[in-house]
C-alpha cells in the first residue's frame, strides 16, 4: 500500500516543521514541507495530499496575536480550499500555533457555521510556558485518537495557549464529543485548572478539540516532540520506551489516510 502523503505547511516563523515530518514518517506516511506561498499560488497542490498539518512556531512573529496573520492569509487568499480539503475526506492537524490558526480561521470548532466561538489567549501565568504536561484523552470521536489511552505525556511551549470560550460553547463541545484532550494530573485525573498541570488556565482544562467530522484536530501540546522514546526527558533513568506518547496521533492519521 502506498504511503499517504502529508503536506506540512510552513511560513515565516514556523519552527516545528522538520520534527513534524519526522513524526509522520515514523508513523508510516510520506511528508513534504511546503511553503504557504506555493499553496496560495497553486491551490490545486492540496489535491495531491491526504493530510494537511499546520505545525508549531510563531508564524509572522505573532505580531498581531498568535496565528492571526496566517489564519487571515489562508481565509482571504485560499477561500474555501481548506473546507473542500476537509469535505473530500482529508485530515487536518494543527499543533500549537497551528491550533491557533485553525481556531482563528473558524475551522475549529466548526460547529457554528464557521463563526469564531473560541480563541486562544495569553497564559494566566503571564509568561511563556515550556514544560512537560499530562493529558487525558477525552472521548473516541476523533480520527487521530482512536484507541489511545492515557495519561499522555508530551510538552507544551507557548505564550498564548489559554483556550477561552463561553460556558454555552464549552457545553456544545462536550455534547458533541469534540473535546479531545484535557490537561490532567499525573494519574490522568482532571487538572481542574491547577497550575502547572493546566499550564495556561484553559477553561475546562481543554488542551485540544476536533470538529464535528472528527477529521480536524487542534491541540496546544506538541506530540511531535515525543514520538520516540529517546525524547522522554527521563528515559535514561526510567528505561527506553518502545515509542513516545505522541506517536499514536500520527499513526492513526496515517492509517486512516491510507484508505482514502
Amino acid at each position: 500500500m502506498a504511503k499517504p502523503r502529508v503536506l506540512i505547511l510552513r511560513a515565516a516563523g514556523t519552527n516545528c516543521d522538520a520534527e513534524t515530518v519526522a513524526a509522520f514518517e515514523a508513523a508510516g506516511a510520506s511528508a513534504d514541507r511546503v511553503h504557504v506561498n506555493r499553496i496560495l499560488e497553486k491551490p490545486g497542490i492540496l489535491d495531491e495530499y491526504r493530510i494537511l498539518t499546520i505545525p508549531g512556531g510563531f508564524t509572522y512573529g505573532d505580531d498581531i496575536a498568535a496565528g492571526v496573520v496566517l489564519a487571515n492569509e489562508l481565509t482571504q487568499r485560499l477561500g474555501d480550499g481548506l473546507y473542500r480539503f476537509r469535505d473530500r475526506g482529508g485530515l487536518i492537524l494543527g499543533i500549537c500555533n497551528g491550533f491557533q490558526v485553525l481556531v482563528k480561521t473558524g475551522l475549529l470548532p466548526g460547529n457554528d457555521g464557521g463563526r469564531r466561538v473560541a480563541t486562544l489567549s495569553g497564559n494566566d501565568s503571564g509568561k511563556f510556558e515550556d514544560r512537560w504536561i499530562y493529558l487525558e484523552v477525552a472521548g473516541d470521536h476523533c480520527v487521530f485518537t482512536k484507541g489511545m489511552g492515557g495519561p499522555v505525556y508530551i510538552p507544551v511551549a507557548h505564550g498564548e495557549g489559554k483556550f477561552v470560550a463561553s460556558g454555552s460553547a464549552v457545553r456544545a463541545l462536550e455534547k458533541g464529543d469534540q473535546v479531545v484532550f484535557r490537561y490532567a494530573l499525573p494519574d490522568g485525573k482532571p487538572a481542574n485548572g491547577v497550575y502547572p498541570f493546566n499550564p495556561n488556565g484553559s477553561v475546562a482544562d481543554i488542551a485540544g478539540i476536533d470538529d464535528t467530522t472528527g477529521r480536524v484536530l487542534g491541540l496546544m501540546p506538541h506530540p511531535e516532540r515525543h514520538y520516540t522514546g529517546v525524547q522522554h526527558p527521563q528515559w535514561t533513568r526510567r528505561g527506553l520506551m518502545d515509542e513516545g506518547d505522541g506517536l499514536p496521533i500520527f499513526r492513526n492519521a496515517a492509517r486512516y489516510a491510507a484508505h482514502l
